[in-house]
Order: structure tokens, then sequence, then C-alpha cells
């Protein structure tokens, strides 16, 4: 994907591209509104069974917040696989109400446009300690 992910959770990232953004003189897109892709690499979800029930929750999600969603392209990546050992079943409502989890926060951000930079906490100036004096360089 071009650029960086405007948010990201442990198994998922989201990427934007501005509507706004023509290629060869016409619009990325013809209507101004929220369009959703979605990116699942059977390197980290190897059954079609489970990219498929990743796929469902990733749409009916976004249809949730279709109103708040940003009017701007859309891509939900899968970046890491879930653990085969902790959901054994690739259809498992364990599996399915985690994957909702973190769409939920993932659309979240989107929804708020706060991105992970944003959203991590910063040090203050007021705390950072002042810079230790440095000396003049001595003239030979």
């Amino acid at each position: 994907m071009a650029g960086a992910p405007v948010a990201k959770t442990p198994h998922f990232a989201l990427h934007r591209v501005a509507l706004d953004a023509a290629r060869e003189g016409r619009p990325l897109f013809p209507v101004a509104d929220a369009w959703l892709g979605v990116l699942l690499p059977k390197r980290w979800a190897r059954r079609a069974v489970t990219r498929n029930a990743i796929r469902r929750q990733i749409y009916e999600a976004s249809r949730e917040r279709a109103a708040a969603l940003p009017q701007a392209a859309l891509v939900v990546r899968l970046r890491t696989e879930f653990s085969r050992k902790q959901f054994v079943s690739a259809t498992s409502d364990v599996l399915k109400r985690a994957v909702r989890a973190e769409l939920d926060q993932l659309l979240d951000r989107a929804c708020t446009g706060r991105s992970d930079a944003a959203s991590r906490p910063r040090a203050s100036l007021a705390a950072m300690p002042a810079p230790a004096p440095t000396e003049p360089p001595h003239a030979v």
C-alpha cells in the first residue's frame, strides 16, 4: 500500500486515499462517498472459510458506521494471522468476536479522524529535561 496506514490494531491496518486524488484528469470514484476495500492475504488467513468470515465482519462493521465514515477510499488490510492455537475453528464465535472488537476500534479511529500517532501519549515539553550546555569550539 502506498503511504502509511491511518490506523492500526494488532491484526488490521486501515489505509485511506482522498477521493479528490485525480488520475488522468478523472476523479478516483464517480460518487463522493465512503468506498471500502478488503485485503486478506492467504499468508495470514490460510482457509477460505476464515477469510470469508473476516470479510463479512469487515463489511458488517463498516455498514453500521457508514454515515460516520469519511468520504474516502478505505482499505482494511489483515496484517498478521489470528493464532490457530487460540482460534481452532475457522468460523468460531470466539474468532468472530475478536475480529469484530478489533474492527470496531479500527473504524472508530477512522470515524473520529484520530490516527495512531495522535492516539499515542506524547511527552510534554515541560517534562523533558533541558539539553546539557555545550562548550563552544576552541580556537586553534
